[in-house]
């Protein structure tokens, strides 16, 4: 996603208390997942919303449906479609955020998650939140600013929806490295973690070596490919095309016992649409699962 969040004097806040942070009281880590577990026959695959982010939401569903896949994850910034005056998702009412649940229902789908932009108030949170909880969906994905993260974080606890925080790059987000998103989950039992593997090389982090450091917290990732390391100009490319080890990352997720959410992403918009490119995507994951069973 292409949300920029404010970097600067929270970022210098993040990097100071990254000095004096060696690790996470016990309780932050599953020593259970240390034990090599079977994988699974398939984890929850999906596709985020945003990767149709070029059409509105009644589009985006459709083409969730043709890649042949029943789980996606929404975000408040897109727009809801004709029938709503495609309007922000953010804006509607609840009727209207109840159109939006009949037209998943309609197509079959499951939407277990959502993107949150938040704001810089926890009245614009909570009205998020709102969404999120007529959506029924079983976490929020975000990026809270620092200041508010007690706040999001009792929100969270209130709705009784958890908080998987998401990664950008060096930069444009506090959350660039997961030494960050540690600090974040110390003392908030309800953030947890939604590594976005195509971002971290952008910062020169391995995505594996950040999955090991977030052991125990991750419920969700997001599945996207980059071409180069520390180049955080660059846009994503197909999954399976680029950087990122695959093969080490599922293994990785295997040796936690990883059971939540995969969300495909594309940042890059293809022509027509980047359907396609899903589609290969769906592919090249199931065999990466064929192999890792």
């Amino acid at each position: 996603m292409k949300k920029i969040f404010t970097y600067g004097f929270f970022s210098l806040c993040i990097s100071l208390s990254l000095v004096g942070l060696a690790k996470l009281p016990d309780k932050f880590v599953n020593k259970k997942l240390n034990i090599v577990k079977k994988a699974p026959k398939d984890w929850k695959l999906g596709v985020a919303l945003y990767t149709f982010n070029g059409f509105s939401f009644p589009d985006q569903l459709a083409k969730a449906d043709s890649a042949g896949l029943h789980f996606i994850e929404g975000y408040t910034f897109g727009k809801a479609g004709a029938a709503l005056k495609d309007s922000a998702v953010m804006n509607l009412s609840k009727s209207g955020v109840r159109q939006l649940k009949q037209m998943i229902q309609t197509k079959g789908l499951k939407m277990e998650s959502i993107y949150l932009v938040g704001g810089k108030t926890i009245d614009r949170w909570k009205k998020e939140f709102d969404i999120a909880k007529e959506l029924q969906v079983n976490y929020v994905t975000a990026e809270p600013p620092v200041h508010l993260w007690d706040g999001v974080d009792s929100l969270a606890g209130i709705y009784k929806i958890k908080v998987a925080i998401h990664n950008h790059w060096k930069g444009t987000s506090v959350y660039w490295t997961p030494d960050s998103l540690l600090i974040a989950m110390k003392n908030h039992p309800n953030f947890y973690a939604c590594p976005d593997l195509g971002h971290y090389p952008k910062s020169g982090i391995n995505p594996v070596d950040a999955l090991k450091k977030l052991q125990g917290r991750i419920i969700a990732i997001h599945l996207k490919d980059i071409a180069e390391y520390n180049n955080p100009k660059l846009k994503d490319v197909p999954i399976g095309t680029g950087v990122v080890n695959f093969t080490e990352v599922f293994a990785e997720l295997k040796r936690q016992g990883f059971q939540g959410n995969i969300n495909i992403e594309r940042d890059t918009q293809e022509k027509p649409s980047n359907l396609p490119s899903v589609i290969r995507s769906v592919q090249y994951y199931r065999e990466q699962i064929r192999q890792l069973n």
